[in-house]
């Protein structure tokens, strides 16, 4: 393991440290403390599972996962063990203050923040309650977000979820959340799956425009719109080969994201709306472009499409990744992707860089050291901090 240096200026110390990706576990009382009790148990709770012993969320009688299935930092037992209880979980993963206090001892000043139990089992919300409820929820936990990025809302970045079920509810939603703080959009390219038109139809340009138009970036994060029998592996599965082979094919998810705005043409109708792949690793964006390029000029689309700019080129444009465990595929990605990658931790999860005394992670500082320690400034300063800050128009850090 990389050590960190003795003497001189680490280089996270050198700049205000964006961390781009990380979570926080809802509270029990998220939603029954928000929503109308007309909804009953519709509403999604927390109750008490008797044969594993353990607080599950509910809705209605589906349950969905353990309150403490993806707070695994500092737990102390290897993945998937995890807390049982909310009380049991690292205090960090649940209260902003400690997150704040914590983010400072690991070398992070910002840091985006996404949800767990919406991004992974929207399927479900859709599928055990109305329409209406469900967007209900989605305007609830905004509106809870926002409050709790609140301990520090120049540091702690809110990223907002959308009803994608109802596009007129989703271009209202995305103004109401701008407005009261959130910097960007959750969201997937691939909603064809559950029975929407494709992103480049005429059917999200309303959307599609207004984020534009208010310079918001549409963000991809792993798992995100999956069918719940997906998330197997990276949650429930025992057995540590598939859950690592599990785990490691999700990582790499993302690519048909990527690919799909910009064959598509999304990327050449919305020349100035960025998409980022959240929680996806950097080491498949060189190649996936090359591979792109490479098919687009052999089948002659270039002939079909004369106006149009080359995969690898939207790419450098409008799409934006991240790293948090990968050494030797970085250099490459800076290699070709210099202005579009960006760090992250992926705090809580069994992946992130926030390891507990069974784990072998190494923390964000040892990471950043390692993999940008030897990165002329001017090429760190973007990958730890500018991107970011330019993509989600974050506040100057605030110096003593």
């Amino acid at each position: 393991m990389t050590e960190l240096p003795t003497d001189g200026t680490a280089v996270y110390e050198k700049f205000a440290v964006a961390d781009v990706d990380s979570h926080i576990i809802e509270p029990a009382d998220l939603w029954t403390a928000r929503l109308d009790p007309k909804w009953g148990d519709l509403i999604p709770h927390v109750r008490f599972h008797e044969r594993r012993q353990e607080d599950y969320w509910y809705i209605g009688d589906q349950k969905l996962y353990g309150v403490g299935a993806f707070a695994q930092a500092q737990w102390p037992e290897f993945p998937p063990s995890h807390p049982k209880r909310l009380q049991e979980a690292f205090l960090p993963a649940i209260d902003a203050k400690a997150r704040l206090e914590y983010n400072d001892s690991v070398g992070v000043h910002y840091q985006v923040l996404y949800p767990n139990i919406l991004g992974f089992h929207s399927h479900v919300f859709l599928n055990h309650m109305p329409k209406e409820l469900a967007t209900q929820c989605v305007q609830a936990y905004n509106d809870w977000l926002v409050e709790w990025a609140s301990a520090d809302s120049s540091r702690l970045v809110p990223m907002m979820m959308l009803p994608f079920w109802d596009i007129d509810e989703s271009v209202a939603e995305m103004k109401r959340a701008h407005d009261i703080g959130h910097k960007g959009v959750l969201f997937a390219a691939r909603y064809d799956k559950v029975g929407l038109p494709r992103l480049v139809d005429d059917y999200w340009e309303p959307l599609l425009g207004q984020a534009q138009e208010m310079g918001l970036s549409m963000n991809f994060h792993v798992g995100f719109l999956n069918n719940p029998e997906d998330l197997k592996g990276a949650v429930d599965q025992s057995k540590k080969m598939d859950f690592t082979r599990e785990s490691s094919l999700v990582l790499l998810g993302n690519a048909q994201n990527v690919a799909e705005v910009v064959l598509s043409g999304v990327c050449e109708r919305y020349p100035d709306l960025n998409f980022v792949s959240v929680e996806n690793g950097a080491g498949w964006l060189p190649f996936l472009g090359e591979s792109m390029d490479w098919q687009w000029l052999n089948v002659g689309a270039h002939h079909d499409y004369p106006g149009r700019l080359l995969p690898s080129e939207y790419m450098k444009r409008q799409i934006y990744g991240m790293y948090w465990f990968e050494q030797a595929s970085v250099q490459r990605v800076l290699d070709v992707m210099e202005d579009n990658l960006m760090f992250e931790t992926d705090f809580p999860h069994a992946t992130s860089l926030s390891p507990g005394p069974a784990s072998e992670s190494p923390s964000p500082k040892v990471v950043m050291q390692r993999s940008m320690g030897g990165v002329p400034d001017e090429i760190a300063g973007k990958v730890l901090q500018h991107t970011a800050t330019r993509l989600y128009d974050l506040d100057p850090p605030k110096r003593p």
